[in-house]
């Protein structure tokens, strides 16, 4: 029987996004294989696997890639059920909490770090976000901001205090779930750039042990891999997905339909190809690339844009 793939993740060390992942390889205690890239651009393995998509993180498998958070957490616990994401089920507000972590809660977030790091931010990194959120990467707008970024980053503390309070050790319960990965992330980035996180941190004693047990809960089990690998992994393996219809889509895609999928807030580029499989929170696309081969790239529904392609 063939060995099946390895559990590549396209990552940086200082990735926000790609804690929420190495986060949810050590509740499950997945093994896995950390593929580095650069914190900024260009990304020469990782571009022929995506089609152009830049955001972190990325994983692989074979030759699937999954991107954003939404789709590669869906997987794995697709793949790997036990222990679950929803130990509480809570399924419903689980997912739909991303929208909350990984957008106004975030936005809050990176601005609080960028406004305070000022100058330390340096040139190459502006440019470079700048590049992927088509609009100017202002870390001076962002450190006269810093009052309200205080103001607002402990309103959302503060719903994680009061959830907490209501719950008991996580956020739904006695154990460990996606809704408390997906707000950890957020904390986790104030505590690795910001020397003041315990001053911000005052007055909420449950995030603050809360925060500990999130931390001991580990990255799994994590062997290196080279970008150049990972590449050759995906131009030797055949895709894994079958295709699947969506019978209720709303606007009647189906099978082989040439599609872009876009990022509908940043990041936004568009990946072309023709879909393999189709639901109301996930599409994955065919694509070939002359360094990856035969691919499949999945995205998930909420945050994206699904338009039609001219062949």
């Amino acid at each position: 029987m063939p060995q099946s793939p390895p559990v590549i993740l396209h990552h940086f060390e200082q990735s926000p996004f790609s804690e929420k992942i190495r986060l949810t390889f050590g509740l499950k205690q997945i093994a896995w294989r950390s593929s580095l890239i650069s914190r900024i651009m260009p990304r020469p393995d990782l571009m022929p696997l995506t089609g152009g998509y830049r955001r972190t993180p990325v994983m692989q498998i074979g030759a699937d890639i999954y991107c954003d958070t939404q789709c590669i957490m869906r997987e794995l616990e697709l793949r790997f059920a036990e222990p679950s994401l929803f130990p509480e089920r809570n399924r419903g507000i689980g997912w739909a909490s991303a929208m909350w972590t990984d957008r106004s809660f975030f936005q809050n977030t990176v601005n609080l770090v960028f406004g305070s790091l000022g100058d330390a931010v340096p040139q190459s990194f502006v440019e470079d976000r700048e590049r992927l959120r088509g609009a100017k990467f202002d870390v001076a707008a962002m450190k006269a901001a810093i009052p309200q970024m205080r103001d607002q980053y402990r309103a959302h503390l503060d719903w994680i205090e009061s959830q907490l309070a209501d719950q008991g050790t996580f956020l739904c319960g006695e154990r460990c779930g996606l809704l408390d990965i997906n707000a950890y992330m957020n904390v986790w980035y104030v505590r690795s750039n910001l020397q003041v996180a315990d001053q911000l941190l005052k007055g909420f004693s449950r995030v603050r042990d809360w925060e500990q047990r999130m931390r001991a809960i580990g990255h799994g089990k994590r062997v290196d891999i080279s970008t150049a690998d990972a590449l050759v992994i995906a131009r030797d393996s055949t895709p894994q997905t079958a295709d699947m219809s969506d019978p209720l889509d709303p606007n009647g895609r189906k099978v082989g339909d040439l599609v872009d999928v876009t990022p509908d807030d940043y990041g936004k580029i568009p990946v072309r190809g023709r879909i393999v499989a189709s639901s109301a929170q996930t599409i994955a696309i065919a694509r070939h690339d002359a360094a990856a081969g035969d691919v499949v790239v999945h995205f998930p529904r909420a945050g994206f844009l699904v338009t039609p392609a001219a062949a």
